[in-house]
């Protein structure tokens, strides 16, 4: 499983102490990495994330933001891995300098802490209108086998699990020290593979903020999964976005904060 991780992954020494006993030894950390993107030759944001999966974060990112919305929008993407830099060359986007200083946001997210949207102009997004439905059992299965894969979580307890899944299996798995870095991984690698999203889930191994219930609302899917609580102001957009919205899947028990009707 290391080797597989190998470049997210740092050892350094650490000094435990259990039982009373203390023992110097070697620990597997997560590494924080700097991921500057440029859009058209405009410096546009900073993100701190796990470096895996950089051209799918990216333009996860970018799409999150409304400054995509297919991948034919995307003329060239470069990622420089060793200078920590994302070159994209698009189609015609709005002005980024009045755009997004006029929208920048102090967020409760971790790994990022910027984001670009406003929030009162999202509660006019679309509302979803899905027939999906899922049995509670189905919920409980996929967040197990979400917490089996979440192999650098267990190797460093150090990140945030995320995963697209349908009703009956996890189809993409991603991790990351941010939350938001997490989902827009999905979300880019959806786009770049124009994987449909109308009849899929997102999980989550973490708090559902404001933020993601919106990033979810931009693109379709019509259920939140996560292991942990959501927030007040997700619940209320969760509901009236139109996404079942379920937290505290632990064991044999889960809370479903919006749309319960879906969970059958």
């Amino acid at each position: 499983m290391e080797n597989e991780h190998r470049e997210t992954l740092s050892s350094v020494p650490v000094v435990k102490i259990s039982k009373g006993e203390r023992v110097e030894a070697p620990d597997q950390v997560v590494k924080e990495y700097c991921l500057t993107i440029y859009l058209n030759d405009t410096e546009l944001v900073t993100l701190l994330c796990t470096p895996q999966k950089l051209d799918y974060l990216t333009i996860g990112f970018l799409a999150s933001e409304g400054l995509l919305e297919k991948t034919s929008d995307v003329k060239t993407l470069h990622i420089d891995a060793e200078r920590g830099i994302a070159y994209v060359e698009s189609g015609e986007v709005p002005d980024l300098a009045s755009t997004f200083f006029e929208k920048r946001t102090i967020t409760s997210g971790c790994g990022k802490g910027t984001i670009f949207y406003n929030v009162i102009d999202s509660l006019k997004a679309q509302k979803i209108q899905s027939d999906m439905r899922m049995e509670s059992g189905q919920i409980l299965e996929l967040m197990k086998e979400l917490q089996k894969k979440a192999e650098l979580f267990q190797l460093t307890g150090g990140v945030h699990s995320c995963a697209l899944a349908s009703v009956d299996a996890l189809r993409i798995v991603t991790e990351d020290v941010g939350r938001h870095n997490a989902i827009d991984k999905i979300f880019g690698e959806c786009l770049m593979k124009e994987i449909p999203l109308s009849d899929k889930i997102i999980l989550s191994s973490g708090r559902i903020s404001s933020e993601i219930v919106l990033k979810v609302a931009k693109r379709g899917v019509p259920f939140i999964i996560s292991r942990a609580a959501p927030t007040t102001l997700a619940i209320q957009l969760a509901q009236e976005l139109g996404i079942t919205l379920v937290g505290f899947v632990r064991g044999t028990r889960m809370n479903i904060y919006a749309h319960a009707e879906r969970v059958v």
